[in-house]
């Protein structure tokens, strides 16, 4: 039998080597933070696009499923675009939808704009805002395309930026596939879910997205607003291997563009992905947000739509979901204190409490980089407590989130399997279902979810 036995200095060096990777970890995350936050004051550019007489044509595809929050301001946004040749193809399913007479005053109310309704939609897979898009994916009269969610507003001049993008040079020399934007999120309601969805999007989601953005080693986007050419799309069908032959038209083996995207939730960060991946091309930021309206949250909207992301994201890049947890303010904070006692003697009541006051600054900077102006007054306590909400909820979310595969989107149940498609199951529950454990949150926060948050 081999004993083995470890000495005080053994214990010593195993200490000073976990102590080491904390601090590392520590420092790391407030570099990629602090990256993000120096990304997002980004000015806008000037609108080339929008001068110009010949200008590539632009077919937006708005996606619509009865009255969204702010909806009349979301879809006129896009019809008083800087930009002298576009087309908006409005896309519903149904035609006794609720938005269709909204929709045909705006139509009415900008006779010079070339705008149609496309009734009806093509079951091509299970995410039903693939099948929504089918008819205007395949009537677009030209090879750009901008999808854009019904619950995002936008610049008036952000076609124009967007196309400067699609169309300028890069670094690496590869191409730009496709141009998204920053979502920022602005509630319309003082719903306890609203409001801590609004923070998480405008502070610690931002910043990681910017960061991530700027670095550019891998695909990182989300589908509130891209722009990208049905040319490329055609080429790619989500298998994420490369197209190994040279002409310029080659395409994977089977269904390919849009219809091949139908099998996802997550249809938009697929796409990106295949860009990336099958072609070789690249993404870019531009420099407008996207501007995600939050409508009437409640504390289980947001703690249901947080779990479905990160069941979508443990199905597609396990490794890098594990590691979540530890990019957390709480955890990270706990490491780095740790790790700082340990190398200089810091008590840790001292680095908690500079931590999160150094993170609060930089996620007030972040929010006012994005929002063009600071925290306004009449919203700074529901904000902040919605702020402190999220820190405090992210890791009992991701522990409810990485037991479980089924995911509830648009009153629906979906497996997630493990290439990132979806299939629709008839409701059930397991015992690490999320839903068997929301009622706890709901209890907790009756009271909140009845008035809205005061300081």
């Amino acid at each position: 039998m081999v004993s083995i036995s470890f000495n005080s200095e053994d214990y010593h060096d195993l200490n000073t080597f976990f102590a080491s990777l904390g601090l590392i970890w520590f420092v790391a995350l407030w570099t990629i933070w602090l990256l993000g936050t120096w990304a997002a004051l980004r000015p806008r550019s000037p609108l080339s696009s929008a001068t110009r007489t010949a200008v590539p044509g632009v077919s937006i595809l708005r996606p619509l499923k009865g009255l969204d929050t702010n909806l009349y301001e979301n879809l006129e946004s896009t019809f008083i675009q800087e930009y002298p040749n576009f087309e908006i193809l409005l896309c519903v399913a149904e035609e006794d939808d609720q938005a269709l007479p909204l929709v045909r005053e705006l139509i009415a109310k900008y006779p010079n704009v070339n705008a149609k309704v496309l009734i009806g939609q093509e079951n091509v897979g299970v995410n039903p805002k693939v099948n929504n898009l089918m008819g205007g994916y395949r009537s677009a009269a030209n090879d750009i395309l901008w999808v854009l969610d019904s619950n995002v507003t936008v610049h008036s001049g952000t076609l124009a930026r967007a196309v400067d993008a699609l169309q300028a040079p890069t670094k690496s020399g590869k191409r730009v596939a496709l141009v998204h934007h920053v979502p920022f999120a602005f509630s319309t309601e003082s719903r306890v879910g609203s409001r801590i969805d609004e923070a998480f999007l405008n502070t610690n989601h931002a910043k990681m997205y910017l960061a991530i953005n700027t670095v550019a080693i891998e695909s990182c986007v989300v589908g509130k607003s891209n722009l990208y050419r049905r040319s490329d799309l055609e080429r790619v069908n989500g298998s994420l291997k490369p197209i190994t032959s040279t002409e310029p038209n080659a395409k994977q083996d089977g269904l390919c563009g849009l219809p091949a995207f139908g099998r996802f939730l997550a249809e938009d960060n697929m796409i990106a992905s295949a860009l990336w991946h099958e072609l070789g091309l690249r993404h870019d930021l531009s420099c407008d947000v996207a501007r995600n309206v939050v409508g009437n949250m409640s504390l289980r909207d947001y703690v249901q739509r947080r779990i479905r992301w990160i069941r979508v994201r443990k199905n597609m890049v396990f490794a890098a979901t594990l590691v979540e947890p530890f990019t957390e303010s709480i955890v990270l904070v706990a490491i780095g204190s740790s790790s700082l006692k340990y190398f200089f003697g810091l008590p840790r009541w001292l680095c908690i409490l500079v931590h999160f006051f150094m993170l609060l600054i930089v996620d007030l900077d972040v929010y006012t980089s994005l929002a063009g102006h600071p925290l306004p007054q009449s919203i700074k306590w529901e904000f902040l407590a919605g702020w402190v909400a999220r820190e405090m909820l992210a890791l009992p979310i991701f522990m409810l989130a990485i037991f479980g595969n089924t995911v509830e989107w648009r009153g629906r149940q979906y497996r997630v399997l493990s290439n990132g498609e979806v299939q629709h199951v008839s409701n059930h529950r397991s015992f690490f279902d999320s839903s068997k454990f929301l009622g706890w949150y709901r209890r907790q926060y009756q009271a909140l979810e009845t008035q809205p948050v005061s300081p």
